[in-house]
């Protein structure tokens, strides 16, 4: 039995992030300390948008695992709502990992992050640069911004998104809202960060009302074209790190992923699945899954 409980815990301005905890069958007052898993989910996403099975799974294998909404999204407070910064998650992070050295029922010397898709970024990140980590999972990372935009976005649509990012930037300076875009849509008459039917179906699943909404910031865009997590992987060692990439991943794009695998020190290991971005969490969550678990069980037990 696993026993899913609510917390939080405090980031910095005194924001409330939320979380689900997992805690083995053993309870919480175990034998010995268990080790734990954080985990966090990807781009303008929830802890209710398909990732709960993961921390089920390993919650049933022995560790407690920290599951929480990043600040601005599903039950996590923070304004304004839907808006990604992934510096600021990255550091809020951070908080999370503190929050399961402070449980007396969890070894603080054996905890190890999983994040997937823009996480995947974070935990590149996060394994880089906070060595409290003991090992990593990044699953279907953002590995560059700049190069997935360009993948995405046709060289004649460029102008556009240049403009909205301007117009943004001199709308917030005469104080008006933060301009916003779909996150997904199938129209093309309206700005969205993607198009394609798996992204449409995987974020438009049934989310408790009220948790999320089909929006997100236009500085959001902004900052993930940005953000570029695989300058650091050569710097995740000696971390031990798992990459799990899909072989036809057209979000996060394989062979950037691949590219950046190789680019990784010792200890690594590369996880590769079939389909694309969004069939670790679905068809093939059983190899994405198992993989992640064997990773921790190796360095974690």
């Amino acid at each position: 039995m696993v026993k899913r409980m609510d917390v939080e815990f405090q980031a910095e301005g005194g924001v409330a992030l939320r979380a689900w905890l997992y805690v083995p069958e053993g309870g919480t007052r175990p034998v010995k300390p268990y080790p734990a898993i954080t985990m966090a989910h990807g781009y303008a996403g929830t802890r209710e948008h398909g990732i709960e099975a993961f921390a089920k799974a390993f919650a049933e294998s022995g560790f407690v695992v920290l599951l929480h909404d990043h600040r601005g999204f599903g039950a996590s407070e923070g304004t304004p709502r839907q808006d990604v910064d992934p510096w600021r998650q990255i550091a809020d992070w951070r908080r999370a990992i503190s929050y399961l050295e402070s449980l007396d029922y969890v070894d603080a010397n054996r905890i190890g992050l999983w994040g997937t898709s823009y996480a995947g970024g974070h935990a590149i990140v996060l394994g880089a640069t906070d060595r409290r980590l003991r090992c990593v999972v990044s699953q279907v990372p953002t590995i560059s911004g700049f190069e997935q935009g360009l993948r995405r976005i046709p060289p004649e649509g460029v102008a556009a998104v240049e403009a909205a990012f301007s117009e943004d930037e001199r709308g917030q300076l005469r104080g008006e809202p933060l301009r916003r875009q779909k996150i997904v849509s199938a129209d093309m008459s309206e700005p969205a960060s993607y198009r394609a039917k798996d992204a449409i179906d995987f974020y438009l699943q049934p989310v408790p009302e009220g948790l999320w909404t089909n929006e997100v910031t236009v500085r959001s865009t902004r900052a993930a074209r940005m953000y570029e997590p695989g300058a650091w992987i050569a710097r995740v060692s000696p971390t031990p790190l798992l990459m799990v990439v899909a072989l036809n991943d057209t979000v996060t794009v394989t062979d950037l992923a691949l590219a950046a695998y190789e680019r990784a020190l010792e200890p690594k290991k590369l996880v590769s699945i079939p389909g694309g971005h969004f069939d670790p969490y679905l068809v093939n969550f059983p190899q994405s899954s198992a993989a992640a678990l064997a990773w921790f069980q190796a360095h974690l037990s």
